[in-house]
């Protein structure tokens, strides 16, 4: 078989298979942004739309700096090294941040500008709204983020909703990228039970619940996963510009970086204005996994 890649690669912990038949690359849509017909077709086909230089890249950048500078107050990188390179200190293995993005006009302008807007109006066909949360990825050495579906976090308001991942920095494949699961999308048969659970709801008459322990994750093993769906494991050498977006059925999940760099990206959510949306992601503090957004059910 023939190997596409040189350097070994592990998600999640686990070496994955690297042949033509395991793993490959995502399609880029650029020749088709501005056709939304085509583009609802491939998103159809293949359940994700890549769209490379999709935003100016100096958007891009001057949002990075303006989240490292904030990030900087945390005093998580090595001194003396360029901000901009973002080399975390060792032993700092951040993840994820919650309050980064928060007053950020430079993130603001990339996530909720007039590039994704259009966008998202003209895919959609009709006017749209976005979650007003965004979700910061501040992935430094070590474990990705375990395969999953979005619905399970995401699924009290319209199922036709869009995640955009955005790359803030170049993300070679050593640094960790976003992975999606060739027509994964297809299998929802498959997972159906997984597709139909919410990660901040339980059974509270079922012995021994003691509150929400749903982390989400359809899997801790990519590799076994392919294994039993099939398909194969699809990413790219990310760049400044570049969007990655799909639905709430697609599996994905990412490769583990295994440099000090850190990996900075966002994952934000677009439907339909016209379209009832998830409680838990609006409004000027929006509740999120928090207490308010616990619901117990008598199973």
């Amino acid at each position: 078989m023939t190997t596409l890649v040189s350097q070994t690669l592990v998600a999640h912990g686990h070496e994955l298979e690297t042949d033509e038949h395991s793993f490959g690359w995502l399609e880029d849509s650029a020749a088709i942004r501005n056709n939304p017909e085509a583009l609802r077709n491939s998103m159809e086909e293949n359940g994700y739309l890549y769209i490379r230089d999709f935003f100016p890249r100096d958007i891009i950048l001057e949002a990075r700096m303006a989240l490292l500078k904030t990030l900087e107050q945390g005093a998580i990188f090595e001194p003396g090294e360029p901000l901009v390179d973002g080399i975390l200190k060792k032993g700092i293995h951040p993840k994820f941040n919650d309050t980064a993005w928060k007053n950020q006009p430079t993130v603001n302008r990339v996530v909720f500008g007039p590039e994704v807007k259009e966008f998202y109006t003209h895919f959609l066909g009709g006017a749209i709204r976005h979650f007003d949360y965004i979700w910061l990825r501040t992935m430094g050495c070590g474990p990705g983020t375990p395969p999953h579906c979005d619905i399970v976090y995401m699924g009290r308001g319209t199922r036709r909703l869009f995640t955009a991942w955005i790359p803030y920095g170049e993300v070679p494949l050593e640094v960790g990228g976003l992975m999606i699961l060739e027509k994964s999308h297809l299998h929802a048969d498959r997972i159906k039970n997984y597709l139909e659970s919410d990660v901040d709801t339980s059974c509270t008459n079922l012995p021994g619940h003691d509150g929400w322990k749903h982390g989400g994750q359809l899997s801790n093993n990519p590799r076994s996963l392919r294994q039993k769906l099939g398909g194969r494991w699809l990413t790219s050498e990310f760049s400044p510009g570049d969007l990655l977006t799909f639905g709430m059925d697609t599996i994905h999940g990412s490769i583990d970086n295994t440099t000090p760099r850190i990996r900075l990206s966002t994952d934000t959510r677009y439907q339909r204005s016209d379209e009832p949306v998830d409680e838990r992601w609006v409004g000027e503090n929006p509740i999120a996994h928090g207490p308010a957004g616990k619901r117990g059910l008598i199973c």
